[in-house]
């Protein structure tokens, strides 16, 4: 603990000069060195080194998972705020319970799980080693000895499990919140608005009926000057019913709407199909009169969601292939199928084959290969070929709607192919993502949400667009499956362990003294090098 302690207060101190260079750590470097050597540490760190790698691991996961649980429910609230953005006309106004909108919310942000996991492990692993980086921290364990590789042992494991964990999140639970969430947008979406009658607005919301009321009283039950138009005969505004005021309430269980009005008219004029000339009219009045509709539709109604269980976002791995071989076969069933159709169509074109005709001895050939046509007058001609026209119509109409249903089956068996492979691409970018956020954090040495945030940012965004590009062309039919889903992770690894070599060998990749340095040095030879020039020129 002393040495530990000794470090943070050695370089929290060091830290308060910010403009420190590659230079300032090297004597900070040097500067621990020569107090350890004095106080006899290193032969204590060199006895107890198992004890303090294991207090350094403690120290690297807890300043790890810190970010990492932030970052990902940070990325997770966004992703859900776009979500509530986009489908806000759908929610806003059908009177929805907070129970429904909870669970169409939990379950949104389980599906957008894949985006945000990948997100946070690039930027809480770059924010973690670039606050090692910028504190020194890093320079006091290498001064000690301990490699990066060696500081980095349980972030990898630790991004291992999780993409063990996001493999089986993506194959067991991710295929029924998928469910559930479709299901319930769905539903959601299907849904009336709630019933919302305005002053002075014909309102239709209530089917079969268009009402009108002209004043509401603030005890928001009596209404006055009411109109109600009676569409349920399908016949038009023939049946209009008109009172001075009112009561409109709704039941205890919000099922019917009550009116009762008072002092008003029926006015119905009768239509017979038969005589449409006569139309007789009728009025009546009343007193009083109660009407009841039905609002049974204004109530969320629950789709079934086996209608939905085979959809390919709904099915695992093995249900995947299983669904896949069934479409392969139903699609092999029904070229073979086309072909025996076309064939039966086109008795003759055995005969017109050269290949089959070939094989026939001449002996057997007909003299004429249509001989009917010989025997027939002009207008038995002409009616032949009317039918044979007719005859190859049908053919291409028959072949085209199976194109277009053998073109559907194909797109759908290759979604089902890019969400078996998706499942594999989510575990394998944390990873990759892991080893580009990590020694890159090590190498521009910037904790924080400024410039690890901008990075992580930009590829991430490298990430999405080529996966969604792979994804694209997958479903398009340019690109086979197995290079569009994986190109994302293709690209993006040997960055990773370039990065990773570069951060282990302290290579000033992003040191912009270093780079200073190197420009330095390529100006003086290349002035060395000007006056042999000029002197050879001579």
């Amino acid at each position: 603990m002393v040495f530990w302690r000794f470090c943070g207060n050695f370089f929290s101190a060091s830290h308060k000069d910010n403009s420190c260079t590659s230079d300032n750590e090297i004597a900070h470097a040097i500067r621990f060195r020569e107090f350890l050597r004095y106080n006899n540490t290193i032969t204590y760190f060199c006895t107890k080194q198992p004890l303090v790698v294991k207090k350094l691991y403690i120290l690297i996961l807890r300043s790890y998972l810190g970010p990492l649980i932030l970052t990902f429910f940070i990325a997770l609230f966004i992703l859900v705020m776009q979500f509530l953005w986009k489908y806000i006309d759908d929610l806003v106004g059908k009177g929805l319970q907070w129970q429904v909108i909870g669970e169409l919310l939990f379950y949104a942000s389980t599906t957008f799980v894949p985006l945000a996991l990948p997100l946070a492990i690039l930027l809480s692993s770059l924010m973690t080693f670039g606050n090692l980086g910028e504190r020194y921290e890093l320079v006091a364990i290498k001064s000690a000895g301990i490699s990066l590789r060696t500081v980095m042992k349980p972030l990898v494991v630790l991004s291992v499990l999780i993409s063990i964990f996001a493999f089986f999140f993506s194959n067991n639970i991710l295929p029924v919140t998928n469910l559930k969430f479709k299901s319930i947008l769905y539903d959601v979406r299907q849904q009336k608005l709630a019933l919302n009658i305005r002053e002075g607005i014909f309102y239709n919301g209530i089917e079969g009926y268009t009402m009108r009321i002209g004043k509401k009283e603030k005890d928001g039950v009596t209404i006055r000057d009411i109109m109600i138009y009676d569409h349920t005969s399908r016949m038009g505004n023939t049946t209009v019913t008109r009172a001075e005021w009112g009561r409109m309430e709704q039941s205890a269980d919000g099922a019917t709407l009550d009116l009762t009005l008072y002092n008003g008219y029926n006015y119905d004029e009768k239509t017979d199909r038969r005589n449409e000339r006569k139309r007789p009219f009728q009025r009546t009045y009343f007193a009083e009169q109660y009407r009841r509709f039905d609002l049974s539709d204004f109530k969320m109604m629950r789709t079934n969601e086996e209608l939905f269980r085979n959809h390919y976002q709904m099915l695992n791995l093995k249900q995947l292939t299983q669904a896949e071989d069934s479409l392969l076969r139903e699609t092999d069933m029904r070229l073979s199928g086309l072909l025996r159709s076309t064939e039966i169509s086109y008795s003759f074109n055995n005969q017109l084959d050269s290949a089959y005709m070939s094989r026939i001895p001449d002996t057997l050939k007909p003299v004429n290969r249509l001989p009917v046509i010989s025997s027939l007058d002009k207008t038995g001609t002409l009616q032949v070929y009317e039918l044979a026209l007719n005859a190859a119509r049908n053919t291409k109409s028959n072949i085209e709607f199976n194109k277009a249903d053998i073109e559907a089956r194909l797109v759908l068996i290759r979604k089902h192919q890019v969400e078996w492979h998706r499942k594999f691409t989510l575990s394998i970018a944390c990873l990759v993502l892991f080893f580009i956020g990590a020694p890159l954090g090590a190498i521009i040495r910037k904790g924080g949400l400024g410039l690890p945030l901008v990075i992580s940012v930009v590829f991430f965004v490298i990430y999405h667009v080529i996966s969604m590009t792979g994804e694209k062309s997958v479903k398009a039919g340019t690109m086979d499956p197995l290079t569009g889903m994986w190109l994302s992770s293709v690209v993006l690894l040997p960055l990773g362990i370039i990065l990773t070599v570069k951060a282990t060998t302290d290579s000033p990749l992003l040191d912009l003294d270093a780079w200073k340095r190197l420009l330095n040095t390529s100006r003086k030879q290349n002035r060395a090098k000007t006056p042999e020039i000029n002197s050879t020129a001579r």
